[in-house]
């Protein structure tokens, strides 16, 4: 499989409009790709918390308008990464949208794990409480974001529900930026997965962005790394090492607390 990272920068001199017509012309670009990866909140920044009200969107709103036409266009798997909801009763969510080479919407996944304690996105959005595969022909995708990565249990039921690559769109802080490497790495190995976590680049809201989007093998070796500006990170890769991987290090089998039934 090719994959391509777009570790987009959120410019405060842009509007949401722009943003979203910028993103869609580097989604096009990527044609000839298997799966593209957008980055979380990209519409607005994921700590220009003040925007979050204003710039939310039903599931069905112009993001998706947007992003459907562009993965259709490209005709690419898209992961267009996440973006403020506005749900029917009001309430915010941060929800992911995935996108088939048709523009059809293939899965929404509303983020689990927010960030903030006490403050920000966690006060401000309501948590997810679904777990979120998307089946491709070449492997079975697990979804989570940002924060998300800090909760292996999360990535231990992706895996139950037949994840082999585990996409995580992020805008994770610079300040941190040791962590988002190591537990990309740890999400990795522990699950005999691909791990593909796609951060933002720039500042927001005055916090500035970690960048450096990872490609994991299921080894836990780095098959790419972007730097801190705004770049597009491409990769090749072989899904069918996860299954090797597990054949010859048969680790999961030997799990011995926390199995669950998988979903049918």
């Amino acid at each position: 499989m090719r994959a391509s990272l777009i570790q987009i920068a959120v410019n405060a001199d842009e509007s949401v409009e722009a943003r979203r017509r910028r993103a869609a012309s580097l989604v096009r670009e990527q044609a000839g790709a298997d799966l593209v990866v957008l980055p979380e909140l990209w519409t607005t920044g994921a700590f220009a918390f003040e925007e979050f009200g204003a710039a939310a969107e039903p599931v069905e709103g112009p993001t998706y308008e947007a992003m459907a036409k562009a993965a259709s266009d490209a005709g690419v798997w898209l992961h267009a990464g996440s973006v403020p909801e506005r749900a029917s009763d009001g309430r915010l969510y941060n929800t992911s949208l995935v996108f088939s080479p048709s523009g059809d919407l293939a899965a929404a996944y509303r983020k689990i794990h927010r960030f903030g304690f006490d403050k920000g996105e966690a006060v401000l959005m309501g948590a997810g409480g679904d777990l979120v595969t998307v089946r491709l022909p070449e492997t079975t995708l697990g979804v989570a974001t940002c924060y998300d990565l800090r909760f292996p249990e999360l990535f231990r039921g992706l895996v139950d529900d037949g994840a082999e690559t585990l996409v995580v769109p992020a805008g994770w802080p610079e300040r941190r930026r040791s962590h988002w490497t190591l537990l990309a790495q740890a999400r990795a190995v522990e699950n005999q997965a691909f791990v593909l976590a796609c951060g933002t680049a720039g500042t927001h809201a005055g916090v500035p962005q970690a960048g450096h989007s990872i490609v994991v093998d299921p080894w836990g070796e780095v098959l790419a790394e972007a730097g801190a500006d705004e770049e597009i990170l491409t990769v090749e890769f072989d899904p069918a090492k996860v299954a090797r991987t597990r054949e010859q290090f048969p680790a999961l089998k030997d799990r011995a607390l926390g199995l669950r039934t998988p979903r049918r």
